[in-house]
């Protein structure tokens, strides 16, 4: 069967095919009009703080063709060369610098850049400069890349023999674990810094002791090393600060203990007249488990706020002895489900086939105490009768179900009002002007608050004092 097709439907099956060829060749075709520019993401790379001999985060540039046309660099290349501390992979290559790359009209292409500070002498942070530079058309762009570098003292698997002091002159890097040996001294001074890489952690071992002297200008720092923006406030990248069993008079003053799978783990350590550990004007917080586990231990507390914790603020097991006074206990973890209370007592313990052991609770006191969160229940009394759980909370805004109007384990205490803290999502659990907590306390020997203000007569609960115009 013959078909005879119209002339005039074959003539415009002609010109689509036509229109179609040319526009084909003309995406094909590489402009080389000296008007053809890039674009990028950003004419400027920045790294926060990077640390000697340790590889970046990995950042992403994005090179933008914003012609109609296709454009090929004649050259993409380290400014810096094989001496820059910058690598670059594009498409997929690690390339010092790479020719005749291509990218069609209104398309863009990704190079991925990291950085590595070699050491040098200097204890100060010092910064790291090279730039990307673009070959096309005859025209030369760049895109600055700029690093913050800091040396360090790098410690792996390190043991910490005799009765060592650390300084401030330059920050410690921990890979792996970093412990005090048995019978050693740690004496950390004011301002130190100790960043722990991944999955790492601190430890104290049988006999010895750990003492942070930090001050509130100069506190003494224990977080991840990884400083830039996405692992700020990221929670879990080290262990934490075990004392084990055995250890000894540890204490702690004016600390940051942030961003780890927990803060502080005590296991038996002290007594209800020899605390094992003095903890004052330290800040706990971002952990994935508990910011403080306590094992049979024994703590005495002044103006510490433990905040934002997977777990327990403070789960303190199988019995022993606490005074915490001008407490601020803020939970509002929101990266996972929590399911934990805020603060947990247990007067007990378990054997190797579950059976319940009791351990006494030989004191628990909370004075002055703000302990709160955004679950309903934020307080555990786990009581097995017939063993000693002597607790007491003495001027204290608890977020419980609790009867918190039965003497004597509760003095003028007020359940459920919001502390009203000033802003809960950056960590900042100084309590606003209109909050119930001010004014609320009796003096109880801690006559300065956690930023060195004066407190009255009628102290505010908490770690912080409440001051107009703060």
């Amino acid at each position: 069967m013959t078909h005879n097709f119209p002339a005039r439907f074959i003539l415009l099956l002609l010109l689509l095919s036509a229109i179609v060829a040319t526009s084909c060749r003309k995406k094909d075709k590489i402009d080389t009009d000296p008007s053809a520019m890039l674009g990028f993401s950003t004419d400027t790379v920045f790294f926060d703080t990077v640390f000697t001999s340790i590889g970046s985060v990995t950042q992403r540039l994005t090179v933008y063709n914003n012609n109609d046309g296709k454009v090929s660099i004649s050259q993409v290349m380290l400014a810096g060369g094989e001496s820059s501390n910058y690598r670059m992979n594009i498409d997929g290559m690690p390339v010092l610098q790479a020719q005749e790359v291509e990218i069609p009209g209104h398309d863009s292409i990704f190079i991925f850049i990291r950085v590595t500070v070699d050491p040098n002498n200097e204890n100060t942070p010092f910064v790291v400069s090279d730039s990307i530079i673009f070959l096309t058309n005859g025209n030369q762009q760049d895109v600055k890349l700029v690093a913050w570098g800091q040396n360090a003292r790098f410690i792996k698997d390190g043991l910490i023999e005799g009765n060592q002091v650390w300084d401030s002159l330059k920050p410690y890097v921990v890979y792996g674990y970093a412990r005090v040996d048995t019978s050693a001294s740690l004496t950390i001074l004011p301002g130190t810094k100790i960043y722990f890489h991944w999955g790492s952690h601190f430890n104290v071992s049988h006999e010895a002791t750990l003492t942070v002297i930090g001050s509130r200008e100069h506190p003494v720092r224990f977080q991840g090393d990884r400083l830039d923006p996405f692992y700020r406030d990221l929670p879990g990248q080290w262990g934490g600060i075990y004392l084990e069993r055995g250890s000894k008079d540890h204490a702690i003053n004016y600390a940051i203990i942030r961003n780890g799978t927990f803060g502080l783990s005590l296991d038996s350590i002290g007594t209800g007249t020899v605390p094992g550990l003095l903890l004052d004007n330290t800040i706990i917080q971002n952990t994935t488990s508990d910011g403080i586990y306590s094992y049979s231990s024994s703590i005495v507390s002044t103006n510490c706020v433990i905040g934002n914790n997977g777990g327990s603020a403070l789960d303190a097991e199988k019995g022993g002895s606490f005074d915490f006074r001008q407490l601020t206990i803020a939970n509002y973890w929101s990266a996972s489900v929590r399911l934990a209370p805020s603060l947990y007592l247990s007067n007990y313990t378990y054997d190797d086939v579950g059976n319940k052991i009791p351990w006494p609770l030989e004191k628990a006191f909370f004075g002055n105490a703000i302990i709160y969160g955004i679950d309903e229940e934020e307080v555990f009394l786990d009581i097995l009768d017939g063993t000693p759980f002597e607790y007491t909370f003495d001027h204290v805004l608890l977020k419980t179900g609790l009867d918190v109007t039965q003497a004597p384990h509760y003095l003028s205490c007020t359940a459920n009002e919001d502390p009203l803290f000033v802003d809960p999502s950056l960590f900042d659990f100084r309590i606003d002007t209109l909050s119930p907590a001010i004014g609320k306390g009796i003096p109880m020997g801690v006559t300065l608050d956690l930023g060195g203000n004066p407190r009255g007569a009628t102290p505010a609960l908490g770690a912080y004092e409440f001051i107009p115009g703060k």
